[in-house]
């Protein structure tokens, strides 16, 4: 991050009021260090360890709406400074060969420690421009079926799958329903699930609903500690069952959409931290912890052979979430638990 962007209000959420206050003696103190040559070193570290002790303890106990939009923040690292951050090499792929290339999904071949992968990945844009280009990560069906064809082709070529998800859900609009949506992402479900290739998924921002499973289906599920993946947004949530998007706190909360949660029901397999303050305080220390890991669970997952990988992902899939019989009124309602 940008020493400019450091001090920006608009860099911070609306929870880090006081580490805001602190940036902004710390910066005080500075500059007025270096206009009138006075040492002012003893209070700014007293100043810094304070807001260093504040910011461990404020994120350690975020709600799930924070963390939402921790996940939100406009300047989170997304999947073009991950693959820049991590990837020696990248040669972005484009087009689905059947309508256009939809830019809200990024793929290409790449190099990560030596090792040569496919990464398929949801790009929102920074910019006005961008986030226009990018449909702010809202993939269009000719996104998911760049995917699946790059795939394909990474399968065909012995390549294992880096799949960054990011978006708050694939994009609802006419066109996107009219060019098929949904058949999209359920053929992406049901080609990931038997793909001859490992595949280690990534959720590094937003993870709505079948916009995120339509790249999300893999051998590893990762998850940054700030990240969040749900079924829906906490206020399409909030509309639909109080019909009051206000409610989207209380949401969040019900929705169980945190790292925390998903991996105690078993859904994800790593939490991966993140710097004090999030992803995007310390981007370059985050893509550093964020490839160690991928390539940690790549060597493993190497090492499995083929058929045994293939079986046991797609028994993993067919676990996730709990399923109900439901009888006559007054029977009692049989529920039995998939998720591991």
């Amino acid at each position: 991050m940008s020493e400019s962007n450091a001090f920006n209000s608009n860099m911070y959420l609306p929870f880090e009021k006081g580490l805001h206050e602190l940036d902004v003696q710390i910066r005080r103190l500075e500059e007025l260090s270096k206009r009138n040559n006075m040492d002012f070193g003893e209070e700014i570290s007293n100043l810094a360890r304070k807001r260093e002790e504040m910011a461990k303890e404020l994120f350690s106990r975020l709600t799930p709406w924070q963390k939402v939009l921790v996940a939100r923040h406009p300047a989170r690292p997304q999947t073009l400074d991950y693959v820049g951050a991590m990837c020696e090499e990248f040669i972005e792929l484009r087009g689905d060969r059947c309508f256009a290339d939809d830019r809200a999904v990024v793929t290409g071949l790449a190099r990560i420690a030596g090792r040569r992968i496919m990464v398929v990945g949801q790009h929102k844009g920074r910019d006005v421009r961008e986030r226009n280009a990018c449909n702010s990560g809202c993939p269009h069906p000719e996104g998911y079926r760049k995917a699946i064809l790059k795939m394909r082709l990474a399968e065909k070529f012995g390549l294992p799958i880096v799949s960054l998800i990011d978006t708050k859900g694939a994009f609802p609009g006419i066109g996107a329903e009219e060019r098929g949506q949904s058949r999209a992402i359920a053929q992406n479900l049901q080609e990931m699930s038997v793909l001859r290739t490992p595949i280690v998924c990534v959720l590094i921002g937003e993870g709505g609903s079948g916009g995120a499973l339509g790249i999300g289906v893999g051998d590893r599920l990762l998850m940054l500690e700030h990240a969040y993946y749900s079924v829906i947004t906490p206020e399409g949530c909030a509309a639909i069952l109080w019909k009051d998007h206000e409610k989207k706190e209380e949401a969040a909360a019900a929705l169980k959409l945190t790292s925390a949660d998903l991996k105690a029901f078993g859904v994800v397999d790593e939490i991966v931290p993140e710097p004090v303050g999030g992803a995007h305080r310390d981007p370059k220390q985050m893509a550093e912890t964020l490839k160690a890991a991928i390539v940690r669970h790549l060597d493993e997952l190497a090492r499995i052979p083929m058929d045994q990988l293939v079986a046991a992902r797609y028994e993993r899939l067919r676990k996730t979430g709990v399923w109900r019989i439901a009888q006559a009124a007054g029977v009692e309602v049989q529920e039995t638990a998939r998720a591991k």
